[in-house]
């Protein structure tokens, strides 16, 4: 009889209730398919055996045949230890235990030949291994096991409790004992053959027990591609579901609006990357199914214009439109801009924040609901139940990370059928991040910026030639620029960050004196319309500078303002520094970024720099902030479980991910359901996953 992995792992012979209730707790296996599923984190080479006369002083691991011809037990401050003598034919060495001494002095025996295995310590002229691995030749050779040894997560209580890397190790194999090593192929024969790949029991037995290096690597190969492979299925099942079952409002028509805008309104030639974006957008809001798409573009690339103009096509078809914004201030910046746009096409524009009076509420209110209200745009604030549209036909999200999924989804609620929805960031999402958690959305990217921008100059200064930086600033400022400074936040030390702000704004209004310089200063402990008086000065050009914590790391649209000092910039991201830098450069001058950091700086840090320096490409800039600090951390912490992969690595292993998506488009654009015979084995393993163990495990 085949065995059920869905089974307990406490009827696992050598598990028992106590140990059961640790790896649960601990490592979260409650199944035999939890079991089998503990990757290796290493392996150690176990196929070299050590003579004791080439052992080096290098505190290796190493492994031994000898002998040992007797014990001692020798006193110490605490308690006492036991010495084994250990010798071969070239040497002798000895074998310490701190504890367990009574149950070692009886279970070892004089004279006969043992395997050890341990950490070498080289102590007043001898060698020692403290607490070795240690079993009889004769059951060292008969034991299932491979010359490399599997090295397994673990943590302290474990340990403690016992339960070390050999335990595992025993009921690992047990496991194999008991399943006879055979198990439930889980991909199509044509993929396996395509690619090459070794069976699914081959994989899982060579996972843990490789004897060569070459199966270790063939294993972990297979294994890594069924993973992401299936993710990938789910996900593009996922969109090919929604846009068959989820029906969207059909935009049949190009009309007056946007056309009029089009030829007549339209404020510069749009570039060849906005015209491929609108295209996409325009034949997802002409198909019968709900558009779902993240539109991805680097700091002022032209991402707003193509929201408009896709505004336009919900408006020429009869349809409401919104645009959601994180916070007041961008979408205040988002309803200026667009309030100019809609002025000389009469189209009805209204804000609504947190802040908007009640008498302003309500006639937004009045006027969603009977229709004369074309285009709202808001926060958080147009979520609330209060607010209800005649007929929503487009919801537009800027920045989504900031928003959680329960907040997209009241927006869908808004109507009796969900809205068409385009998701906007100017964070660029590094493609394997974007195949994995976004990969259910279609994506558009808008990878060029508008004629006549010119880069941005980005330098790294150090601290001591802080004179020849304000030197610079003071040319920028004689020729009429204005100038941002900005200092780290970091959330646990507010006093300390207040202090370098404070300090900072000292030593610049001793070098920029008043009358003759005018600074702005914002920070976190400032009341919201003592801020928005202060940026409001700036952006009219009442100040020349403008000293912030990173509060305007998101939408504050100054054209005029062409340096950008970012101080400490050792302690910011590198995504952080990158929006920072889209700050400036904004109009048709030369911009600058000048990066600021002391002496001290660690390598990640000089990496960071050193990249900001090179490029200034938000794709490049996204794969490098990938490599340095991985997923969990660059999806923010709403999304920290992203991606929760078991033996995958979407940074080290991007083109196998490439490859699984490839695999998975490929089959299901061949047979959507997975009906035909070849592929029966790949529904049933979806369905067993489904069950026991949905996919969003892995994606948030």
């Amino acid at each position: 009889m085949s065995v059920n992995l869905q089974t307990p792992i406490d009827y696992l012979k050598g598990v028992g209730p106590n140990r059961a209730d640790l790896l649960r707790s601990e490592l979260d296996i409650k199944t035999y398919q939890d079991l089998i599923n503990l990757f290796p984190n290493r392996y150690i080479d176990r196929t070299k055996y050590y003579k004791i006369n080439e052992l080096q002083r290098n505190n290796a691991e190493v492994q031994i045949i000898g002998v040992i011809t007797g014990f001692k037990e020798v006193a110490q401050k605490r308690g006492k230890r036991l010495v084994a003598d250990f010798k071969d034919e070239t040497g002798m060495m000895e074998l310490v235990w701190f504890r367990g001494q009574k149950w070692i002095r009886e279970s070892l025996k004089i004279g006969q030949p043992y395997v050890i295995f341990g950490k070498t310590n080289w102590f007043s002229g001898k060698y020692s291994i403290p607490h070795p691995e240690i079993e009889l030749q004769s059951e060292h050779n008969n034991n299932l096991r491979s010359a490399m040894q599997a090295i397994y997560p673990s943590t302290e209580k474990l340990s403690n409790k016992g339960i070390t890397n050999r335990v595992v190790t025993k009921i690992m194999q047990q496991l194999f004992l008991e399943t006879k090593g055979r198990f439930i192929e889980t991909l199509s024969d044509s993929t396996k053959n395509e690619l090459k790949l070794v069976s699914k029991s081959d994989a899982l037995f060579n996972i843990h027990f490789p004897k060569t290096p070459e199966q270790l690597s063939r294993a972990q190969f297979r294994l890594k591609f069924e993973e992401l492979f299936y993710i990938q299925l789910q996900l593009i099942l996922k969109n090919l579901i929604h846009k068959s079952k989820i029906k969207g409002f059909p935009f049949d028509k190009v009309g007056d609006y946007f056309n009029s805008f089009y030829n007549n309104h339209l404020p510069f030639e749009l570039t060849n990357a906005q015209k491929r974006v609108l295209k996409e957008i325009r034949q997802d809001l002409g198909s019968n199914a709900q558009m779902n798409r993240l539109l991805q573009g680097d700091v002022g690339s032209g991402k707003t214009i193509v929201a408009f103009m896709s505004i336009l096509m919900g408006l020429d078809n009869g349809f409401q439109c919104c645009l959601m914004a994180p916070t007041a201030i961008l979408s205040a910046q988002h309803y200026n801009g667009l309030f100019e746009l809609c002025k000389p096409l009469n189209i009805s524009i209204s804000l609504l924040t947190g802040s908007s009076k009640t008498s302003e509420r309500k006639k937004i209110h009045e006027n969603l609901e009977n229709g004369s209200l074309q285009i709202l745009i808001g926060t958080h604030a147009l979520l609330e139940d209060k607010v209800k549209f005649k007929n929503l036909g487009l919801a537009i999200i800027d920045e989504q990370h900031r928003f959680g999924v329960a907040q997209r989804s009241k927006l869908w609620h808004k109507n009796t059928s969900p809205p068409h929805v385009l998701v906007m960031t100017a964070t660029p999402i590094p493609r394997t991040l974007a195949m994995s958690v976004y990969g259910d959305l279609d994506i558009s990217v808008i990878d060029e910026l508008p004629a006549g921008r010119k880069p941005i100059k980005t330098v790294h200064r150090f601290d001591n030639n802080r004179l020849k930086v304000f030197k610079f600033m003071k040319d920028e400022i004689a020729i009429g620029r204005q100038i941002y400074i900005v200092y780290p936040l970091i959330q646990e030390s507010e006093k300390m960050d207040y202090k370098d702000l404070m300090d900072g704004h000292e030593s610049i209004s001793r070098e920029f004196s008043m009358p003759d310089y005018q600074i702005s200063i914002v920070h976190g402990k400032m009341k919201p319309a003592d801020k928005d008086y202060e940026m409001q000065r700036f952006v009219k050009g009442e100040t020349n500078i403008m000293m912030a914590t990173t509060v305007i790391e998101v939408g504050v649209n100054v054209p005029n303002a062409s340096v950008m000092i970012i101080e400490s910039a050792e302690r910011f991201g590198l995504s952080q520094l990158h929006q920072l830098r889209g700050r400036v450069g904004r109009g048709a001058e030369q911009s600058y970024c000048i990066l600021m950091t002391s002496h001290k700086l660690s390598q990640d840090s000089k990496t960071r720099l050193e990249t900001m320096v090179r490029s200034s490409d938000g794709f490049e800039i996204a794969e490098v902030d990938l490599k340095l600090r991985g997923p969990g951390d660059i999806m923010g912490t709403q999304q920290s479980g992203v991606l929760n992969l078991r033996i995958a690595d979407i940074v080290k292993d991007k083109d196998i991910l490439e490859q699984a998506r490839y695999y998975a488009k490929n089959i299901l654009k061949l047979d959507s359901s997975l009906a035909l015979p070849e592929h029966r084995v790949i529904l049933d393993t979806y369905r067993q996953m489904s069950k026991y163990r949905n996919i969003w495990n892995y994606i948030s």
